[in-house]
């Protein structure tokens, strides 16, 4: 028993790497026979050409086996396709993700063992600026595991609301990068509801390494990580509790139109709308942003928020102002 939990550990890791293994039958008719082909996980041989010799090397007859391009022998790159990939891998290494950064390098570093020197060197172009606070590298590897295990994570989380830390039990729904951060969406078991965790404010992540071949969720049918995180505003993304706040929008500017279609209709009130906030902070600063032509109407809370900020953004520009003056 403890030499088949071991080998099935290791066909599993084999998988994870993206080895294709197939099975066949033995003598008996039984499908305990396994087999590996090297060409369907050895790397082709990259050539870097120019017109006009055509575009990339397809796979024999024009057929892509289930395996994709795993026994391509070689691979052809033309120079602007090449760029394409270089720039590619520049963009996704400069996202904050210290994995998918280490896999950037690693697939590059792979291409250039064939490629001449500086071939794939990405293009001088604008580049993604990278998050302020960047999240541990362990924290990704963690929680990239117990998504693909649907395993129940732990960890020590900073709420910036509170200002606070407290040990939280998530069963993890997706990762998303948004505003330059990079989010866990999950199922808080202690508030049973679905949240977003900032990676960078985690701390102490474990998995839960109870029954590891049984998962321990599943992740509802009706979610789509995609579709809720293009939903997602500044605002919304706070751990804490939702509460419903109250907006009057004073001007019908073009900004303050489309600012207007964020929120809800206020039966009687057309000028007024109604938002979801988990992060007053934030939701104010926006709220500031158009100047005085949207202002909070509730809760109190956030109206002494918004106001707050307000005095503190004026006496800033008072001071700078008061020093330009005597100079």
């Amino acid at each position: 028993a403890s030499v088949k939990r071991t080998f099935e550990r290791d066909k599993k890791e084999l998988l994870r790497f993206g080895v294709p293994i197939e099975t066949r039958l033995d003598g008996e008719g039984q499908p305990t026979l396994y087999t590996i082909a090297r060409t369907n996980f050895y790397l082709p041989y990259v050539a870097l050409v120019a017109p006009p010799h055509g575009r990339g090397t397809a796979p024999r007859n024009g057929k892509v086996d289930r395996f994709g391009y795993h026994a391509v022998r070689a691979l052809a790159f033309e120079p602007d396709e090449l760029a394409v990939v270089a720039d590619a891998a520049a963009r996704v290494r400069s996202l904050g993700d210290p994995l998918l950064a280490a896999d950037a390098v690693s697939a590059m570093r792979k291409l250039a063992f064939d490629l001449p020197v500086g071939a794939t060197a990405p293009v001088d172009e604008p580049h993604v600026v990278s998050p302020r606070a960047e999240p541990n590298a362990n924290v990704f590897a963690v929680l990239g595991d117990a998504l693909r295990d649907r395993k129940r994570v732990t960890f020590d989380y900073h709420a910036i609301g509170s200002d606070a830390t407290a040990r939280r039990r998530v069963e993890p729904y997706g990762l998303f990068f948004l505003n330059g951060h990079w989010y866990l969406a999950g199922r808080d078991e202690e508030r049973d509801a679905p949240r977003n965790f900032r990676l960078s404010r985690m701390t102490g992540v474990e998995r839960n390494t109870a029954k590891e071949s049984t998962p321990d969720y599943a992740i509802p049918a009706d979610f789509h990580l995609r579709d809720h995180a293009r939903s997602r505003q500044a605002w919304e993304l706070g751990d804490g509790d939702a509460v419903e706040a109250e907006v009057e929008f004073v001007r019908g500017t073009g900004a303050v139109t489309a600012a207007a279609k964020l929120g809800a209709a206020v039966d009687g009130h057309p000028a007024r709308r109604r938002f979801v906030v988990r992060r007053m902070d934030a939701f104010a600063r926006w709220l500031l942003s158009f100047g005085g032509d949207v202002r909070p109407l509730s809760p109190d809370a956030l109206v002494a928020e918004w106001r707050d900020q307000a005095a503190r953004t004026l006496a800033l520009y008072k001071d700078v102002a008061a020093e330009g003056a005597r100079s």
